[in-house]
């Protein structure tokens, strides 16, 4: 599934901050475009999403948070002039892997969408791993179902299962 999807979420979630509007209207912060299918439905490997970097306040609870969410392997990388962590996403050589650092500041977000088997299995172990639902599933017709959540560390994140029967 390619294509250009624009998804806004609502600006009542305790979740979302500092929200500004596009040209549009939409909500710059929580836009979305461009590719939508995740690399877990093309190779069956490891939860894994096409890019990211996400920043932490702290970076050991984040670390074991998403370690223990979607299998990731975290490590500190060798030779960076700030601290830095490479995240192995465990996809195909061609599945991007992402970075993790401190956070550098107030507005320093990322959302990524990652593909799981079921959105409703992983955001159950997201609120027991101390994340929080922002958006509850919610169907792209034929196409499948997200949930956005926030993790440990205040940032947003969405759950995506492919499923060509959604409504």
């Amino acid at each position: 599934m390619t294509g250009i999807h624009v998804l806004k979420f609502p600006a009542r979630s305790s979740c979302y901050r500092n929200e500004t509007k596009s040209q549009t209207g939409r909500s710059k912060e929580y836009e979305h475009t461009g590719e939508t299918k995740s690399k877990r439905q093309k190779n069956n490997g490891a939860s894994s999403i096409v890019w990211f970097e996400i920043p932490a306040d702290n970076v050991e609870r984040a670390r074991t948070f998403y370690g223990k969410l979607f299998g990731w392997k975290i490590t500190e990388f060798a030779g960076a002039k700030k601290p830095y962590w490479h995240i192995d996403t465990g996809g195909d050589d061609d599945t991007p892997d992402g970075g993790m650092m401190e956070r550098q500041g107030q507005g320093h977000n990322i959302t990524n969408y990652v593909g799981v088997p079921s959105v409703d299995r992983a955001a159950a172990k997201v609120e027991k791993l101390g994340g929080k639902i922002c958006m509850e599933k919610t169907a792209v017709p034929e196409m499948g179902y997200f949930v956005v959540c926030q993790d440990t560390e205040s940032n947003m994140f969405a759950l995506w299962e492919k499923d060509e029967k959604a409504k």
